[in-house]
């Protein structure tokens, strides 16, 4: 059983788990996202729990890898004459997300629900990047899969950035690239339902590029040029004006570790991997990765709200670097592919249980129910 945090127990703390300490500045938010959520909320009953809606959610997007999955398991299908993709599978990632607006309305706003959604967010960055992967494919217009990788780690790096952000100011800013990019994905996914996936295969006039390609290049730029640097910045202006919680350098970069280590194993496993691993299983790889990541967000997540020092270490790396020793040490040939798997079924079993057991926590602490606005009654 997994101990969510001592401090969880402790009085001193509780007002600190109950407050939602975030900024939200992006024009895209204040003119267009949040007036649609405030409209499309309406329809909502009030019985129904905001966490329901956040679960139901992320549940699209996995439904929708799965039947990727089933129909574009190597990310081909786009490229071949007789496509196998059925056009109602983008209608499924075409969902925004209104589980906060319905949390206020309900006034059922609190760290539960704050871990709940950015929790299954952290893992929603491997299936939404993924789910887009589809539509481009790795063919003649789209690109190759270690690109699509370092596509997903900027992913990773936009989320892990943000809340690394919050850990030290105490203060969530949420990235106006998040925005964007929703809007995007939900675009596209749109578009390829109504014309298919075909409408991609051109290569644009006058810059040259394909459509793919173009898409690389913005989330690079979203990522790099945009949504880490201001991070930075706001972390810089915490120490600045001392509005933070002032880590000494250190403490203050324990939640990078853990995601450096990762990407270090993830690429030295790719470059020295004489079965080609990426290549020829790239979906599993995908999803092996991006649960590990997943897992140690989740506890950057809890540390940002409780203030308590982050691990500088996820346990989940053990295995991963076992795994990386081996295809290091010794050509294994097709025994590499049965060890991803072996370790795509653990990580994701270890992941699925902390999970539940850190929500279960929480919500007895707070004496609250996950997927309902009623309370449990008190008790003695």
């Amino acid at each position: 059983m997994y101990t969510l945090l001592v401090k969880f127990y402790d009085e001193k703390f509780k007002d600190l788990f109950l407050k939602y300490n975030a900024v939200d500045t992006s024009p895209i938010s204040r003119y267009i996202t949040h007036p649609f959520w405030n409209w499309i909320v309406q329809f909502y009953p009030k019985w129904i729990a905001p966490n329901v809606l956040t679960l139901a959610g992320f549940l699209l997007y996995v439904l929708m890898w799965l039947v990727l999955t089933c129909y574009d398991n190597d990310f081909n299908a786009a490229d071949q004459t007789n496509y196998s993709v059925p056009r109602w599978a983008w209608l499924l990632a075409a969902w925004y997300g209104t589980d906060g607006k319905q949390a206020r309305r309900t006034k059922t706003s609190g760290p539960l629900g704050e871990m709940f959604d950015h929790g299954l967010d952290s893992w929603a960055t491997h299936f939404m990047p993924v789910c887009l992967y589809s539509v481009f494919d790795r063919g003649e217009f789209g690109i190759p899969a270690e690109r699509a990788f370092a596509l997903i780690v900027c992913v990773w790096a936009a989320f892990i950035v943000t809340h690394w952000e919050k850990y030290n100011t105490g203060v969530l800013y949420l990235p106006w690239g998040y925005d964007i990019s929703q809007i995007s994905m939900v675009a596209v996914f749109l578009f390829t339902f109504i014309f298919g996936v075909h409408i991609y295969k051109i290569t644009i006039p006058i810059i040259g590029l394909t459509p793919a390609e173009l898409s690389e290049m913005g989330i690079h730029f979203l990522t790099w040029a945009f949504s880490v640097p201001v991070s930075l910045w706001n972390v810089y202006c915490s120490y600045r004006d001392k509005t933070g919680r002032n880590r000494s350098f250190y403490e203050s970069i324990r939640p990078v570790i853990p995601f450096l280590l990762h990407l270090g194993l993830t690429y030295f496993w790719i470059s020295t991997s004489s079965y080609d691993i990426l290549r020829k299983h790239p979906r599993l790889f995908f999803f092996a990765v991006g649960t590990v990541f997943s897992n140690y967000a989740c506890r950057l997540i809890v540390s940002g709200m409780s203030n308590t020092r982050c691990q500088t270490f996820n346990w989940l790396l053990m295995p991963l670097m076992a795994i990386v020793f081996g295809v290091c040490a010794t050509n294994l040939g097709v025994t590499e592919y049965y060890l991803l798997w072996a370790f795509t079924i653990f990580a994701t079993a270890a992941h699925i249980h902390y999970g539940i057991c850190v929500v279960q926590q929480l919500a007895e602490h707070l004496n609250i129910y996950v997927f309902s606005v009623k309370k449990p009654a008190k008790t003695d």
